[in-house]
């Protein structure tokens, strides 16, 4: 099947500006966060189709400039202004531009849908083979989704935008010109006051909220000489913890749910890993661990603690690294010192964060390397990121593998190459070949 291209429709959450009917319940700043909420939540499940199904994502805007959606949403994604028209010249446009190109077939998917999910995308162009227009109804009528193998603006033509009569007039022009469609599953939009419990009912978010329940993450390959202690420490405070397996050869799964994980497989990349995680968590806080870290006794009363402060985006634990000398002292001491100072901690530090948040931003970005780092600097244009006192205990294998020296320079250059706009898959072939 062809990769094909996921088209996302938003608009920028300027308060007053989007989702206008649902003021009268939010007021100006909640619809807005509502609209940054289901933009983030719609970019995160493309992103874990894409990762997959090897898919363009390109995200279509109206509001501002692609420069502050690269910085709400991340760098990997295409951004586009949707453009001057109605809502079906604009569409008619997005889905003709990307077809024309050659990067078909497309689906594009407006951001307002909180069912849009990894099995609704996959099932739509899975129908493209063998149909000319894939359509998702939407509850009041309209369509959430609409797919296309070529070019159909007769679909987009004289439509009755808004109103109960869409989706029945869209089939009527499909069936006028011959073009085979085909219906993936109805799922309901969150537009009017009424539709809100939905959102709170499909994202989980109003069961977990002000529990404090935590979520682990662990991205694992090959980690059986680790894994249950990371388990085990996780699991005296959280109240789960979420193992994603990229494909281990080794006892890795087998181990982690015997120590009371649940397993998901998902080979496709540690940033697809963490996202896929992130939409099956249940708690109210996203905590992202490596498997050869262990948390320090009581991690979650600290956690809890600072989550509660006004401003705070996000925050992670000091590093200490296992074993003697004073290499690894010294590189707690700049990597602690960096974190505090710059509110940039590493991924092996323990981030966490709201998963409300989380959703916001969209997820880590699909990159194969750097993507911690990545989020951080996102999540810090929301809000600080704190480090605790506490420190987690990391293995020293990394620095034991090259010497204390040589990997604190390759992580230097990693991060001099981010900041000179070197592709991230360059920078990760780099990496592969200085570990080696």
């Amino acid at each position: 099947m062809t990769a094909g291209s996921v088209i996302l429709f938003t608009r920028f959450p300027v308060p007053g500006q989007t989702k206008t009917r649902l003021i009268p319940a939010l007021g100006p700043e909640g619809a807005a966060r509502l609209q940054e909420a289901m933009t983030g939540c719609a970019v995160l499940t493309a992103r874990s189709h894409a990762a997959v199904h090897d898919a363009m994502i390109q995200v279509r805007f109206d509001g501002t400039c692609a420069r502050r959606m690269r910085a709400w949403l991340g760098p990997e994604l295409a951004y586009l202004p949707q453009g001057p028209g109605d809502l079906g010249l604009r569409m008619d446009r997005a889905l003709g531009e990307v077809l024309r190109h050659g990067r078909g077939p497309a689906v594009l998917v407006g951001c307002d849908c909180p069912g849009l999910d990894g099995a609704v995308l996959r099932a739509a162009f899975e129908a493209l083979q063998n149909n000319d227009v894939v359509l998702g109804p939407a509850d009041d009528g309209g369509y959430y989704l609409v797919g296309l193998r070529a070019p159909a603006s007769c679909l987009f033509r004289d439509m009755p935008w808004g109103t109960g009569q869409v989706l029945v007039r869209t089939l009527a022009a499909a069936s006028q010109h011959g073009l085979r469609v085909a219906l993936v599953e109805a799922r309901p939009d969150v537009d009017r006051p009424e539709d809100l419990p939905v959102w709170e009912r499909t994202i989980g978010l109003e069961a977990c909220r002000g529990s404090g329940s935590i979520s682990v993450v662990v991205p694992a390959l090959n980690e059986e000489t680790h894994i249950a202690r990371c388990v085990a420490r996780a699991l005296e405070d959280a109240q789960e913890v979420i193992i994603v397996d990229g494909g281990s050869r080794d006892r890795t799964a087998e181990l982690a749910e015997q120590a009371g994980a649940r397993v998901v497989r998902f080979p496709h990349g540690r940033a697809a890993q963490m996202n896929k995680a992130a939409l099956a968590a249940r708690g109210e806080i996203l905590l992202f661990l490596h498997a050869d870290t262990l948390l320090p006794r009581g991690w979650a009363s600290a956690v809890r603690e600072i989550m509660v402060r006004d401003g705070l985006a996000a925050g992670a634990f000091s590093l200490g690294i296992e074993g003697q000398g004073r290499g690894f002292r010294l590189v707690e001491a700049m990597t602690n010192a960096r974190s505090r100072l710059l509110g940039l901690p590493y991924g092996d530090q323990a981030l966490f964060m709201r998963r409300e948040r989380f959703l916001r931003l969209g997820g880590y970005a699909n990159m194969p390397i750097m993507e911690d780092y990545e989020l951080v600097r996102r999540l810090g244009r929301t809000g600080r990121v704190a480090t605790l006192r506490a420190s987690v205990s990391t293995s020293s294998r990394r620095w034991a593998r090259l010497g204390v020296t040589r990997t604190t320079t390759v992580n230097q250059m990693m991060i001099l190459g981010y900041w000179l706009g070197i592709s991230a898959d360059k920078l990760a072939a780099y990496y592969r070949r200085k570990r080696r």
